[in-house]
């Protein structure tokens, strides 16, 4: 058994912002503890961890799981906010929280928890599945989609792009990310598409798989 890989990191709880690894995340920084976080992952590592809250309305509660970032683009604005794009490094459980007089909140992680190496490819009909149930949930969206390019992604960026952008709902999502390896998220991913592509409202209506 992998051994832990304890590291302290700064963690970014916004609610519906979920990070998968190898998709990117832009996010507009306009609070002052988080511009302060920004400028200091900028000047170290430039990693930042973006994990779930558990409840809405209470950041302090933080789900167990989720996915390291490193900055690939960062445009600082004239009043001191930040445009920036974080793409997924690897997923991490949260050990403990960290006490620290950062104004942003720290966290002490496992960055062993998840193997992240290269994953097993899908295999053809695993692959078809998420690419056909991708195009009738595109078309659902009615969304204008590059299929050629989309044929040309590897599986794991396949999978984890369709992951990021689409508009399952936070517990989903989260479920998703926590998946266990890539064969698994993308089953979990067709099964999404279908229930929510069917579902009474349409794909857009704000469905919840229990």
């Amino acid at each position: 058994m992998m051994g832990a890989k304890p590291a302290r990191v700064p963690i970014f709880p916004l609610p519906g912002a979920i990070l998968f690894p190898r998709a990117q995340l832009p996010l507009h920084i306009f609070e002052a503890r988080y511009r302060d976080m920004v400028r200091d992952a900028a000047s170290s590592d430039g990693r930042i961890a973006m994990i779930q809250p558990i409840g809405l309305e209470d950041e302090t509660r933080l789900h167990k799981v989720g996915c390291v970032g490193e900055i690939v683009a960062m445009d600082e604005l004239d009043d001191g906010r930040f445009n920036i794009v974080l793409e997924g490094a690897e997923r991490f459980r949260l050990i403990r929280e960290a006490e620290v007089d950062t104004l942003y909140r720290q966290a002490d992680v496992d960055l062993a928890a998840f193997v992240e190496g290269d994953p097993i490819p899908l295999g053809p009909a695993r692959r078809s599945s998420v690419e056909d149930e991708a195009r009738k949930f595109g078309d659902a969206l009615g969304l204008e989609v590059d299929w050629e390019a989309v044929t040309r992604l590897d599986d794991e960026t396949l999978v984890n792009a369709i992951a990021q952008v689409a508009p399952f709902d936070i517990s989903a999502k989260q479920a998703l990310l926590e998946e266990s390896g890539l064969a698994q998220r993308a089953d979990l991913l067709v099964q999404l598409m279908q229930f929510q592509r069917i579902a009474p409202g349409g794909p857009e209506a704000d469905q919840t798989l229990q």
